[in-house]
């Protein structure tokens, strides 16, 4: 089994300070530019597991970096440069301390809240008599709070996020606008590609008065995704869809009795688990792009990246 990449300790030139994220590890230089290391790191239920996922971390960086590019009309990023394939750099942004969730269907964890009766989600009110993976009439806004490590995001209204000051009303409206094309431009291309775009979450932030589009888009990381082909058929059946995002991993950690709550224990990941996992992250990969995964060299991680990084900064 290849070797997988679960902690970086980098010391860049200019670099001032580190925060190591869930998944991502982000090195700040200078306060201008960030360096973001896609690790294999792979979380679920705001948990870390205990095994990382060879070639995660370089699937995720290159989703988001062809995303990124394919949407700078719509808003403006934070992406500078890729210089390794798990590795964006790009501009430094104050961000946004909320989440921008967009639903186009009900499920997940939107479908167990409305089984259990509930008929209002971030102040969105639902219709009644929805099924499981039901198409929204249009597409929904539910955004949460950005938790603090090792807390979990909370559900907020646009109105709470208002109320309290989290985000003036002129920025927010922004924020829903860039929102709901990106989830616009992001279903056009998943249909290109034989693809249903389910879910996302978009992540934003300022600098000098301007407000980019940061971190990951459309990866299944933070995005869910049905195979187009037969979801009428098994929508029409009450059958599952076939998925391509995070989800099987939440599946298979439900089924053995771990959701992330008090006194529970992520069950053993063995070298099966772990090599099932990573060839489901390419095939998601190879769907969301079109394109045949090209495996990195893994046996110098560390010292691979750091010199593609290194030399990137002194030449910039």
């Amino acid at each position: 089994m290849k070797k997988a990449l679960v902690k970086t300790d980098f010391n860049f030139p200019r670099q001032k300070s580190v925060y190591h994220g869930k998944v991502r590890d982000v090195y700040n230089i200078n306060d201008e530019v960030l360096v973001m290391v896609a690790t294999d790191r792979i979380s679920a239920f705001d948990v870390i597991l205990p095994e990382g996922i060879p070639y995660k971390g370089q699937m995720l960086n290159q989703i988001a970096a062809k995303f990124l590019d394919a949407t700078t009309d719509i808003c403006p990023n934070w992406k500078m440069a890729t210089p390794d394939p798990m590795v964006t750099v790009g501009v430094q942004c104050q961000g946004f301390p909320v989440e921008m969730i967009v639903r186009g269907y009900l499920c997940g964890s939107a479908w167990r809240a409305y089984k259990s009766g509930v008929r209002e989600i971030c102040g969105v009110k639902l219709p009644e008599g929805m099924r499981e993976n039901q198409r929204f009439p249009e597409p929904i806004i539910t955004p949460t709070t950005k938790a603090e490590i090792g807390e979990h995001d909370q559900d907020i209204s646009k109105e709470e996020i208002l109320a309290k000051g989290l985000v003036s009303k002129e920025d927010y409206e922004v924020l829903e606008k860039y929102t709901m094309a990106l989830f616009k431009r992001g279903t056009e291309i998943a249909k290109e590609r034989g693809l249903i775009l389910v879910d996302t979450k978009y992540e934003f932030g300022h600098r000098d008065g301007k407000i980019y589009l940061i971190d990951e888009i459309h990866t299944p990381d933070s995005s869910r995704y049905f195979y187009s082909e037969g979801y009428e058929d098994r929508f029409a059946k009450g059958e599952p869809q076939k998925q391509l995002s995070k989800e099987f991993v939440r599946e298979w950690l439900m089924e053995n009795g771990f959701q992330g709550k008090s006194g529970q224990k992520v069950p053993e990941m063995t070298p099966e688990i772990v090599e099932g996992i990573s060839n489901r992250y390419i095939e998601l990969f190879e769907h969301i792009t079109g394109e045949t995964f090209v495996k990195g060299e893994t046996d110098n991680l560390l010292n691979r990246i750091e010199k593609n990084v290194t030399e990137y900064l002194q030449n910039k």
